[in-house]
This record gives structure tokens, sequence and C-alpha cells, in this order.
């Protein structure tokens, strides 16, 4: 190691070998001179910051708006080297053993792909990279560690069939929808691990196991990852007439509902994505394919809570209808609930993977107005 602060990052490692891969792929490697947290790092201008959010527990922004910006501009940010404490933790249940052979989606810094080659040796894994800018960084950064995994550019959701079976997929985007291409591509009794983001508030890690041409798993912790470009939706001006009403639930309470509701919305109004959810009852939702918005603020007259919405969908009795179910489950939280995919699609189940949860009475739909 080449700077003291690095005992923080060996502290988060769960154990020796990842401890010794990190000291054979050292983050700072893998951060470019120029980076941001929530101001903008320049190692040349102030080594003392950029080292400290280096070798700190600290998320790295390299890119925003896949390129099109500069990091001195607020943009949306596009690629970037994760947390250290998420990093290590996914790489703990992936959980591989000598001699797997690994499939990364999403490269990034090339940071994660180093840390499995240095685990597992390069010839065993490959990353994938759908932006080729980032891609080439990657490289280069893969090289300066004196390492070389196989790295593909292209749409990740495919996988990358010529390499497999792989014994484990390490997914380091979020996805609202897990492609079948990479439980197809993984050796019975594989194993995934992936960030889960079906509706767009907060996501959630789970960990598949192949087997039987299918992938089974609970839901897991709360997390956020950025989403993959492949499964991004481009935000659809609703069009018409404005409508309001008055709800009949609280918004207070279905805010306060936590993950296992949002579990439950996924499961009975896909394509329903929320794009706000405040403690104080102001939530925003939207559904792309109906180009459909729903709004629900405190009412300036009055009191109480007043709901504007736009477009074709009901997305506000959706939302109700959802909650409702949710608490005729006896409101179950989100580790109760877990994930099937196979060829027919992906499928949320509730306590066992044969309870479908799409099968709960009083189902909410996108209902037309």
């Amino acid at each position: 190691m080449t700077h003291p602060g690095y005992s923080t990052l060996l502290n988060l490692a769960p154990d020796d070998a990842w401890r010794r891969a990190l000291e054979a792929a050292p983050r700072h490697l893998f951060v470019p001179r120029v980076a941001a947290t929530d101001q903008l790092l320049d190692r040349d201008r102030d080594p003392d910051a950029w080292w400290a959010a280096v070798a700190g527990d600290t998320a790295i922004v390299t890119q925003v708006d896949d390129g099109r910006s500069d990091l001195s501009v607020a943009g949306s940010p596009s690629s970037s080297t994760t947390l250290p404490s998420l990093v290590f933790e996914f790489l703990r249940l992936l959980d591989p053993y000598v001699g797997d052979r690994v499939l990364e989606i999403g490269t990034g810094t090339g940071w994660t792909a180093a840390l499995l080659s240095a685990r597992l040796g390069a010839e065993n894994v490959t990353s994938i990279e759908v932006d080729q800018a980032v891609a080439a960084q990657a490289r280069a950064n893969l090289n300066d560690a004196g390492l070389a995994p196989t790295l593909v550019t292209g749409d990740g959701s495919a996988g990358h069939p010529s390499g497999a079976p792989y014994d484990r997929v390490h997914i380091t985007c979020a996805v609202r929808e897990i492609p079948y291409a990479w439980v197809e591509q993984s050796r019975p009794g594989g194993r995934m691990v992936l960030p889960w983001l079906p509706n767009h508030v907060r996501g959630h890690t789970v960990v598949l196991t192949v087997a039987d041409g299918r992938a089974v798993g609970r839901i897991g912790d709360v997390t956020t990852y950025m989403m993959l470009r492949g499964q991004r939706e481009d935000l659809v001006r609703p069009s018409g007439t404005a409508r309001t009403h008055t709800p009949r639930v609280d918004p207070r309470r279905i805010a306060a509902a936590g993950p296992g509701f949002l579990v439950v919305l996924a499961a009975l109004a896909p394509g329903l994505r929320v794009a706000r959810m405040e403690p104080s009852g102001e939530i925003g939702l939207r559904h792309g394919p109906s180009a459909s918005y729903a709004n629900r603020r405190p009412s300036e007259v009055g009191g109480g809570f007043v709901v504007t919405e736009l477009g074709s969908a009901a997305l506000w009795e959706t939302l109700e209808a959802a909650y409702l179910a949710w608490l005729e489950l006896d409101s179950p939280p989100a580790e109760r609930f877990g994930l099937v995919v196979d060829r027919a699609g992906e499928h949320l189940w509730l306590d066992q993977p044969e309870n479908r949860a799409t099968e709960i009475p009083q189902g909410a739909s996108m209902r037309k107005k």
C-alpha cells in the first residue's frame, strides 16, 4: 500500500483473501485524477482531499451524463467506483471458490474486476461494460495494475455466452428486470448477486441460486445503484387535462409503509415508477407506457391532501390498491419476499417460491381512467 489511509479499506474486507486482493489491486489505481463526491476532487490541486476519498468508505463519481458533461457540471452520475463497504458486501455474498469462473455486469472503473482477478485469477473473470469510453479507461486501469481479465464492450443484459458457463454472476448496476440470459449462462448451483430496483425509489440486494433452469432467492437489504443503461426509462411528458381528487388513504401512511410495501407494489403494479416518496406524504408517480403522472401534495386550502393526475392510467388508485393488499397480508416486511427467474419471466413470491405474489387477492392494475 502507498497510503496509510488504506487501513480503513483493509478493515472493510470480509476476510484475509479479500485483503490480499485489495493489496494486489489498490483502489487508487482505478480513480482518475479528477473525480467527484459531493465536491470536485482534483489530485493535483488538493491531493489530501483526493486521497481521503479514495482511501475512505466513499463512493466516487467518475462520469456524468454518459460522458456528455464534464465532472464539474452537476449532471446525472453515470459511472462511479462504488462505496467500498458495498463492494465488499457484494463480494462476500458472491462467495466465489478458488477456480470459479465469474461474469461481471458493469465494469465501471475496473476495480471490482481487479479484486476478482486478484482473488481468482484474471483468466477466470469476464467483465462487460456498455460505455466504450468507460471500458477503454477500465482496460488502462487494469493494465496499470498488471491484471488482464477478459473485457467485453457491449450490452450486459445479454451476458457473454461464449464464456459460459459461469459459477458466479456479479452485477454492479441496478436492474428492474433480471435477464434470463444470466440464468442460462450460469452453472447449476451457481449464484448471482445483484441490486434489484423495480420501482425507482429504493432497491434491494438479491442473492439468487441457479438450479433446474431457474434462479431462486430472497429479497435482502435495502440498497441503491445506478440503473443498467438498457433498462433506463425515458421521461415522457404527460399531456391532457389535469384532474384532481381527494385520496382515500392518508399518503403519510403509504410513505411510511416501508420496503415490504414497495415489493408488493412491484408485483401488483409492474411499470409503475415511484419518482418521489417523502414522510410528509408528498408522493410522485409515473408510468412511461401510458405517459401518466400522479402527484400528491398537502392541500394549500383547508388542509388535507389533494392528488393531481395526468394521462390515461389511474396511478393513484393503483398505489392505494397495492397498499391495501399489503395490509391484508398483515404488512409483511421485505425479507419475507423472494424472486424466481425462469423462462416465463420474473416472479415475486411470499414465504415460499410456490406462493407467487401476483396471485395475492385484491391485486392492483393499471386501469385506465
